[in-house]
């Protein structure tokens, strides 16, 4: 399940693009062009192998196909047995398609996986683009879902107290559906598309302690990733089958890893700490729709807490101080940028962090910007733009495209800083979608410039 795009963590402290403007609000000149530049759609994939050893993954395959989000164990290994069918029902959005076959490519030849489109009959996976507001109406923390045994949401509804709709009673994979909101932005139709697929195809699971996964409900990755692709790949090597055993399972791993990701074969093993319930727990409240802001800034220093006891180095205590420093952006701005140095030191250099440091530059370049320090901004997102533009993530890209445009007005280089804003808005119309969310945009990142007013936040 897709919660909708929490890691931007926007909702909690601004109203960011999930309602439409006042349409009094004074616009720049810029914006008052009667019509933005064409969409633009990424081209060839440019997905980076795995960072993890062999050993490494075998765990995190076991925890991924055996146990779900809730915590339960599975006793069986399911999959699809045979050629996979795809069919789009519903009313699809127009990106929806080309997205979709882009996605399916990628499955023939990435995770060797025989799965296919079709117009008519009964497919195994069913992909049905809905109003968001039905989703909700669904399971209400969702932006997209996949149930086993139906075709429908209809369906869904008719049968979702039943045996046959509960994963943890699921014994073979047979017809499943794919539930897509049809009024959103299209990188967030792409993403539910990649996420759910992926999910009806094999793992069941999302572990916070992967860096470079869409498996991770930190919804960082956005596109799957080559680590992905090792985990879909193994998910259908010859040697597993419906029905196995974790031990069964777990013996053949070795095998098949050293065919699959050879380049893992070698590398030691990391031996990651486990997520801990309490930490989950904290980040679900922190990042929730529900809860109140101080029930909001007590779970995100709990989950900081939680991380600073555990002696954790990785990219989780980075996330905990980037949430904390989100909190306290608004009324701190000191404070908030000492978390987000104290993110990226967490970060480093390790490999496969490279995106969640582009997301924590969105808010440093912010303060920077705002602090009249634009050379030290445009230093951090050169860099920062070519890792969202190599994981497919339009709205972070065009974020720090417009970004860099303000900091490239404040050196005084304005027609560099024009040509960056009008490259950046084909893509915020795929990451943002309607006209008035990226105009919206445009907005708050406009306001971070001193000589116009700032808060020092997006």
């Amino acid at each position: 399940m897709r919660a909708p795009l929490y890691l931007a963590i926007g909702a909690m402290v601004i109203s960011s693009c999930t309602t439409p403007p006042d349409r009094g609000m004074p616009t720049r000149a810029v914006i008052a062009e009667s019509t933005l530049p064409p969409m633009k759609t990424f081209a060839a994939p440019r997905p980076q192998p795995p960072i993890t050893s062999n050993a490494d993954i075998a765990g995190d395959f076991i925890d991924l196909h055996f146990q779900l989000e809730s915590g339960r164990t599975l006793d069986t290994f399911t999959r699809f047995e045979g050629p996979v069918t795809v069919r789009v029902t519903g009313d699809p959005p127009a990106s929806l398609g080309p997205d979709l076959r882009r996605l399916l490519q990628r499955l023939r030849s990435e995770a060797g996986i025989d799965i296919r489109e079709i117009t008519s009959g009964t497919a195994n996976i069913t992909i049905e683009a809905v109003p968001r507001e039905e989703i909700r109406r669904a399971l209400p923390l969702a932006a997209c879902f996949v149930v086993p045994n139906v075709s429908s949401l209809s369906e869904f509804r008719r049968d979702r107290r039943k045996a046959r709709t509960n994963w943890a009673q699921l014994d073979r994979r047979e017809r499943l559906a794919v539930f897509v909101p049809n009024d959103t932005s299209p990188q967030e139709v792409r993403d539910c598309l990649h996420e759910e697929v992926a999910q009806a195809l094999a793992p069941l699971n999302d572990l916070y302690r992967l860096p470079d996964s869409v498996f991770n409900d930190d919804n960082v990755h956005r596109v799957l990733t080559g680590y992905d692709m090792v985990i879909l790949r193994t998910a259908y090597a010859p040697e597993l089958v419906t029905g196995m055993s974790r031990d069964q399972v777990a013996a053949q791993l070795p095998r098949i890893l050293a065919r699959t990701n050879p380049g893992g074969a070698g590398k030691p093993l990391a031996r990651v700490d486990p997520t801990p319930r309490s930490w989950i727990d904290a980040v679900q409240t922190a990042l929730g729709p529900d809860a109140s802001p101080q029930a909001r800034h007590a779970a995100a220093n709990t989950s900081l807490t939680i991380a600073t006891e555990r002696g954790w180095q990785d990219h989780r205590r980075s996330f905990s101080h980037y949430m904390v420093g989100r909190m306290a952006q608004i009324t701190d701005p000191e404070l908030a940028g000492r978390h987000y140095a104290s993110a990226l030191y967490y970060l480093g250099d390790r490999p496969g962090t490279q995106l969640q440091a582009a997301y924590i530059v969105t808010q440093v370049a912010a303060l920077d910007i705002s602090r009249g320090d634009p050379a030290t901004a445009l230093a951090r997102l050169n860099p920062a733009i070519e890792t969202a533009a190599r994981a497919e993530n339009a709205s972070l890209m065009s974020t720090l495209m417009l970004l860099k445009a303000e900091a490239l007005e404040l050196l005084g280089r304005p027609d560099q800083a024009r040509a960056v804003r009008l490259d950046s808005l084909g893509w915020a119309r795929y990451g943002f979608g309607a006209d008035w969310a990226v105009k919206q945009k445009m907005r708050e990142i406009s306001a971070l410039n001193p000589l116009k007013g700032s808060d020092g936040q997006i």
